[in-house]
């Protein structure tokens, strides 16, 4: 039985990058990346490399496993594994490194994994909003503000916002991989004392070869400044997707009704209220945001590690590291399927646009009468926030009272009451936004 819900519930593709399986092939990838330098310049003999490579194929993760419970180091669990399977080769594993040259730069080979299919999903995601923005740049509906009406705008407007934020997340994403990229070859503290003079060209064939960038200056791992940045930008996304999950949850709430995550035919909204239609994946969305932010708050307490290094981030990392990812790409997901599947209720949208009785057009009518009749801007909006007032408290449309004062007549009044006619730029907005 799972204990993690990131082994079953929220698993996605994002679990294989991270899972046991990924981490040996990568570790031993940078063993036989070790060896080839090791062999270029002239270190160990020819063939070497070939023979770690083969023998690599060979290891089996129950192997590493069962020799890990023995010697209780991960890590030395396959250099020793792996030495098994090289024969007369096996002598020239691990050669000059310690564990975290092998750790630290693996760990980068699944970052960049990871954030690959991160992007594809947040392209995805991306096309989804852009969809929506353009069928829906003439979709009016009520703007709020503090929770309250404001002035109307569009549903395309919602979703060209979250266009625009998501393709700034992957902006962010793909910056923080360029400090993330790399690897080190840099021996206990980091001063390559064991690969001797040949260190700085040990470092670099190595990253050369996996193509990853190097570490100029570490001690026993690569800082934790660079992880912690991944991490932000995962958590910057997350924000995004709750943000999103948000907004769709109280326009579906039964007051509002303007929107609904999809509902199947059997879908069971709640196990006492049958006629219940909960917005539970939006909800989860939303949970699962808490939970990648929070993880950054440890991410940045592995940064200040004492000395040249201790092990306090080691085993977080083995959580929040794969956490993040599976999480922020399980939302991604998840809201991608959200999207793919609302459902827009017009008629509760035409409903909540009159609610307030047109007092949402105050602003425009206090515009008219300063652009038209020529009256200073504060005056009118005296006047107008005066019978905004007497309408609210009388129950009474505001458009009504405004002729009934004689503010307005009824052909000002019918082209100013026009809520499609008062959204601005939306529609240009929108196309520039996501074109």
């Amino acid at each position: 039985m799972a204990i993690s819900p990131f082994e079953e519930r929220y698993r996605t593709d994002m679990n294989a990058v991270f899972d046991d399986r990924s981490k040996l092939a990568k570790w031993m990838a940078v063993e036989v990346a070790l060896a080839k330098a090791h062999a270029q310049l002239g270190n160990v003999p020819k063939g070497v490399p070939e023979k770690i490579h083969e023998a690599a194929a060979k290891v089996t993760l129950a192997r590493m496993l069962a020799i890990e419970a023995e010697i209780h180091h991960d890590l030395m669990a396959m250099v020793k594994a792996l030495t098994e399977q090289a024969g007369d080769a096996g002598k020239y594993v691990h050669l000059g490194a310690t564990s975290y040259d092998i750790e630290d730069t693996a760990t980068a080979l699944m970052f960049m994994d990871a954030i690959w299919l991160l992007d594809s999903h947040m392209e995805k995601l991306g096309k989804e909003l852009k969809r929506l923005a353009l069928a829906h740049k003439k979709t009016v509906c009520v703007g709020r503000t503090h929770g309250q009406h404001a002035v109307p705008t569009t549903y395309g407007m919602k979703f060209a916002l979250y266009y625009q934020e998501l393709k700034r997340g992957r902006e962010r994403l793909q910056d923080a991989k360029k400090r993330i990229a790399v690897g080190k070859m840099s021996g206990a503290v980091g001063t390559m004392a064991t690969f001797g003079k040949d260190g700085p060209k040990i470092q670099k064939i190595v990253m050369k070869e996996l193509g990853l960038g190097e570490a100029k200056v570490t001690n026993q791992v690569v800082q934790r400044d660079r992880h912690a940045e991944v991490l932000c930008a995962l958590a910057l996304v997350a924000a995004l997707l709750e943000k999103m999950a948000k907004e769709i949850r109280n326009l579906q709430r039964t007051e509002i009704g303007e929107v609904a995550e999809p509902f199947a035919s059997r879908q069971v909204g709640s196990s006492t209220m049958p006629h219940k239609r909960n917005p539970h994946k939006s909800e989860r969305v939303c949970s699962l945001a808490r939970l990648v932010r929070a993880n950054v708050l440890t991410a940045m307490e592995n940064i200040a590690l004492e000395h040249e290094r201790d092990l306090t981030n080691s085993a977080n990392e083995r959580a929040i590291f794969p956490e993040s990812f599976i999480a922020t790409d399980y939302m991604l997901l998840e809201m991608g399927r959200i999207l793919s599947g609302l459902v827009f209720y017009p008629e509760n949208i035409r409903r909540n646009l009159e609610l307030t009785k047109g007092l949402i057009m105050a602003e425009r009518v206090m515009i008219y009468l300063t652009d038209k009749r020529g009256m200073g801007r504060q005056d009118a909006h005296e006047l107008v926030r005066t019978l905004a007032q007497e309408a609210f408290e009388g129950g009474r449309h505001l458009k009504d009272l405004l002729l009934e004062k004689k503010v307005l007549d009824r052909k000002e009044a019918a082209e100013l009451f026009d809520y499609s006619t008062y959204i601005g730029q939306a529609e240009k907005i929108v196309d520039e936004a996501v074109g």
